[in-house]
Formats: structure tokens, sequence, C-alpha cells
């Protein structure tokens, strides 16, 4: 069985306002990741991924490149402990 990590991903570049949520979104379900993303404030955009370590790690790698018309220039990655609190991948405001 695979271990079961959270990632907890802070998006900086332009990433707003160039679907990277909905992409998120969609690259998540893809991978069976669970979680949630947000735009924030500041520009950025913030994301949950939880599940098998393989699978965060695509997704996480995913979000270095971002859909089409992003430019993403940092992702910042906090590993967290494993809650299993999530049964799917969420847009949040």
């Amino acid at each position: 069985m695979e271990e079961k990590v959270r990632a907890h991903a802070i998006i900086s570049g332009r990433v707003q306002g160039v679907f990277f949520r909905m992409e998120t979104m969609r690259a998540a379900g893809g991978y069976a990741v669970s979680g949630w993303v947000r735009n924030r404030s500041d520009g950025t955009v913030e994301a949950v991924f939880e599940g098998d370590r393989a699978q965060v790690d695509a997704v996480v790698e995913w979000c270095r490149q971002g859909p089409a018309h992003a430019h993403v220039t940092d992702v910042n990655v906090s590993w967290e402990d494993y809650t299993g609190e999530y049964s799917r991948f969420d847009i949040t405001y």
C-alpha cells in the first residue's frame, strides 16, 4: 500500500485569470487526488492535495507548469500530516 501524504501549495506568477483552478481540479481528478484549490487576494493560488505520494507528487509537478496561459514563477510546498478529510477535489472561494 502506497504512503498517503498531504501537500499544501502556494503557486505564484501569472496564475489567476488563466483557468488555473479549473485545470488544477482536472489534473487532481486525473490522478485521484482529493483536496481543494482557491485564488488568494495577493494574486497567488493556494491548494491542498491529499492522496498517494506518487499521485500527489505528479499534481504538484503539474502545478510547476500549470495551464497553457499561466506563467508559474514559484511553487512553495509544505508537507503536512495526511488527514483523509476530503472525499473529492473542489474549487473553493
